[in-house]
């Protein structure tokens, strides 16, 4: 099956092939068709399996017929950079089809944002606190809502937005189309989409078990011993992009500036970051200013970087979910990937859950030229928590920082070629 069969507006197929897509993936083989129809869909797949083109393609092909200027299309999805993804997504199918799109998320200003709604936006790409704030101040309107998307359903319920997307729910059209997205179907997620879909068809694509274009790798350390070991992995690895996964925002800051110190270039992601320093962060890594980004979990969704060859865990992830997503991010786009986990002791249970998803025994590596006695100088020494602590909102921009709310017009930008 090809994208042709499709029988897409000829400015979406064209968009579709400039960006080099030709073959479906399975999620969108099943998904495209389902949603053109106008079903409600439930869409379980890993992270990695072209997603968002699933159900951005069909809903841009929808919005090329009927009313233009007002909202049709709520896109709600947990992280400001989910939600720049997506937007990005947006933007590359929808080039030069005079739809607008707008970016709703908070820590950034609200003004911008109320501009792109007021000049007609079709689609609103939001996170759930700050789509709240629009529809309480009043400078939203949702009445015209066609389709809603609940994009990564499982990681808003996971962030406590739950509550937040029922009251989203009130205050939409019950005469829609809902889409809801996840790469698990936890109790309460199933739940909710028995309240809110109608006669959903669902579809399945191996939703918990990570790509088979990743391999993995297991490197039992000392807590202690982690920075100089990873310092040393790199330093013998070949390697084009690599992603380095913290526990905590506070690590992700600190690793970052001993990576630059040691002649790495890179940055990092974590909550502590205004908006416009975490677009700085991802658009250099993604141009390659960056070869290392050093990251929380906000990167374990919402990244897509093709030249990811490696993924490293400096930190176990909380579940085996959480694992799947940070490994989704390399092995991407039919490429291959490495995923390297640094564990002590402490790890081992969650380890034994991965390899029981994996089918399979990872294998344990021990590089041979590192020294495993050696003792750090002190600062070095950062013991692990032995709890995940999961970012839940962002602190305000500092002063003086450039607002980051996105509105684009698809029709007046100039088409990037990957």
């Amino acid at each position: 099956m090809s994208f042709d069969l499709l029988k897409l507006n000829p400015h979406i197929r064209e968009n579709v092939r400039t960006l080099g897509f030709e073959v479906p993936t399975p999620i969108q083989r099943k998904a495209i068709p389902a949603v053109l129809e106008g079903r409600d869909v439930i869409g379980l797949a890993q992270t990695g399996t072209g997603k968002t083109a699933a159900f951005t393609i069909p809903l841009l092909h929808r919005l090329m017929s009927g009313p233009r200027r007002q909202l049709r299309v709520l896109i709600v999805g947990p992280t400001r950079e989910l939600a720049e993804q997506t937007f990005n997504a947006l933007n590359d199918l929808g080039a030069h089809t005079n739809l607008r799109c707008v970016t709703i998320y908070g820590g950034v200003g609200m003004r911008p944002q109320v501009e792109g709604l007021r000049h007609g936006a079709e689609i609103a790409v939001t996170c759930p606190g700050r789509l709240l704030d629009h529809i309480r101040q009043g400078t939203i309107h949702l009445q015209h809502v066609e389709c809603l998307v609940l994009d990564e359903a499982d990681r808003m319920f996971d962030m406590g937005f739950l509550p937040d997307i029922r009251k989203i729910l009130q205050k939409l059209p019950a005469a829609r189309q809902t889409l809801l997205f996840s790469a698990t179907m936890p109790d309460a997620i199933r739940k909710l989409a028995h309240e809110i879909l109608r006669d959903p068809i669902t579809l399945q694509i191996a939703h918990s078990k990570p790509a088979e274009s990743v391999s993995h790798a297991l490197y039992p350390v000392p807590p202690h011993l982690k920075a100089p070991l990873l310092l040393a992995i790199l330093d013998r690895t070949d390697r084009e992009s690599v992603l380095v996964f913290t526990r905590t925002k506070h690590r992700a800051k600190r690793l970052a500036a001993q990576l630059t110190k040691a002649g790495h270039r890179t940055t990092s992601l974590q909550g502590n970051l205004s908006q416009h320093q975490r677009q700085n962060a991802m658009e250099g890594f993604r141009a390659g200013r960056y070869q290392i980004l050093v990251a929380t979990d906000l990167a374990a969704r919402g990244l897509d970087v093709s030249t990811i060859s490696h993924v490293i865990n400096f930190d176990m992830p909380g579940s085996v979910d959480d694992y799947t997503h940070r490994i989704g991010r390399t092995g991407r786009a039919a490429k291959t990937g490495d995923a390297f986990t640094l564990i002590t002791q402490e790890d081992e249970d969650l380890v034994r859950g991965i390899e029981r998803v994996l089918g399979s025994r990872i294998e344990r590596r021990q590089l041979e030229t590192f020294d495993y006695t050696a003792r750090p100088a002190p600062a070095a020494h950062s013991p692990a928590p032995r709890h995940p602590a999961q970012p839940r909102a962002s602190a305000p921009p500092p002063a003086g920082a450039r607002p980051a709310g996105r509105v684009r017009h698809f029709g007046q930008r100039k088409r990037r070629r990957r």
